[in-house]
């Protein structure tokens, strides 16, 4: 199959026809499409349509698509039958096209392209792709925003694997290649985007698209410090610790929702902030023995600061699971042995966050069924209850009667105020 016009225009018009509400027209179209999928250069004509400006945003989309399913059904080779359906010099000019054509395309075509490239990142990420990190790093200093989210957004698919890879020196050995390469561009980038918060903290839409980037570039330090802790981030965690530190505190009025249900960027990041704080409490509480007393005040003055709108669920779901973890650990548990402590505790963070709320109203009137499955059956695992309920399970490790006597106090207030 050529790489010419007269074969683009072709692809063009059957793409076309797999939009059709008409099964007559869709179905032979599809059907054509899939049983031309492994003729060589197939998969460079949907690359170089995709990239066709000319072409109406709906058939470039489908062609993204069309690209990314190709993708997923052939790029890995079939142990059993060792049968490679796609040409070895298409292999190799798909990963010479496919970065800079995702990150000069619209956002709807650069998130199927972003996936495409992930998934071929997994099968042959680093030894058959070891420039990928360089292509991507070097977009870094592009300072467009649109580009750098658009290659953040393929390292958190990328490396997202790591939180859920068993143990095992390839997966070792893969971790210290990427982090070699991309650990300190990636930490300096962060540093930057954070500097530009401050930059430009009275343009209300470049603060949108900087605290995405950041909610993004988090994950990506998640899924790279998952399974050890990098010798990169342990010697540069004040860096990343004054800095989320800044962000657990940060609170721009301009950025928040005014629905309650609608989540704006700022709980996002923080939300995730928490998760990361969390992990480092969790799995590296010796190195992180430094910034744990100031990160426990900053997710404290978010739990005490935060309503009870929806929209709020997850960042105070994960900043009670971040005081979880903190609590469960013998070692800091000096942090809540005051009585004054556990009564705050009690009154200003666990009570609230264990009410029968509005939402919970909502959901009993709407689907009583489903309100009753969540809780019998513990499916509420990540909301703001259970979130509340692990910390009390966590500090009665500890405490039991101190926190005995914390609650009995409260519920005969409450019985005493009916």
């Amino acid at each position: 199959m050529e790489l010419n016009d007269s074969n683009l225009q072709s692809l063009a018009n059957y793409l076309q026809q797999t939009l059709s509400p008409e099964i007559s027209v869709r179905k032979p179209a599809e059907k054509f499409l899939e049983s031309i999928e492994v003729t060589q250069n197939f998969p460079l004509l949907l690359l170089h349509l995709v990239g066709k400006e000319d072409l109406p945003l709906n058939i470039r989309l489908s062609g993204a698509v069309a690209f990314k399913n190709f993708v997923k059904r052939n790029w890995g080779v079939d142990s059993e039958e060792g049968q490679d359906r796609i040409h070895s010099s298409d292999r190799e000019a798909v990963k010479n096209l496919i970065v800079d054509l995702m990150l000069r395309s619209p956002e709807s075509i650069q998130r199927q392209l972003s996936d495409a490239v992930s998934q071929i990142g997994r099968h042959d990420f680093p030894d058959k792709w070891p420039g990928l990190i360089t292509q991507m790093v070097e977009k870094f200093n592009s300072g467009d925003f649109y580009v750098i989210n658009g290659v953040l957004r393929t390292a958190h698919s990328l490396f997202k694997r790591y939180r859920h890879e068993f143990k095992s020196q390839k997966l070792w050995t893969e971790i210290k290649y990427v982090l070699d390469s991309f650990a300190k561009p990636f930490t300096d980038l962060f540093v930057a985007t954070m500097n530009l918060t401050t930059v430009h903290a009275n343009n209300v839409e470049l603060l949108k698209v900087l605290y995405s980037s950041l909610t993004i570039i988090c994950k990506v330090f998640y899924s790279l410090n998952f399974q050890d802790l990098p010798e990169f981030f342990e010697d540069n965690m004040q860096t990343w610790m004054s800095n989320f530190h800044t962000l657990l505190n940060t609170d721009i009025k301009e950025l928040r929702t005014e629905e309650d249900e609608e989540v704006g960027p700022l709980e996002m990041l923080k939300s995730q902030v928490c998760d990361n704080v969390s992990l480092y409490a969790q799995k590296y509480d010796e190195d992180f023995q430094p910034f744990l007393p100031q990160m426990v005040t900053d997710v404290w003055n978010l739990l005490v600061t935060t309503g009870p709108q929806p929209k709020y669920d997850v960042l105070v779901s994960n900043a009670l699971q971040f005081l979880v973890s903190v609590a469960e650990r013998p070692y800091y548990s000096k942090l809540f042995e005051d009585p004054t402590v556990l009564s705050s505790i009690c009154e200003k963070v666990i009570i609230p966050n264990v009410e029968f709320g509005t939402s919970d109203e909502e959901l009993f009137g709407d689907n009583p069924e489903e309100y009753l499955r969540r809780d019998l059956q513990g499916s509420d695992v990540g909301t703001r209850r259970r979130s509340a309920c692990d910390l009390v399970r966590a500090l009665s490790n500890h405490f039991e009667a101190q926190m005995m006597s914390v609650f009995g106090n409260y519920v005969q207030m409450l019985q005493l105020s009916k």
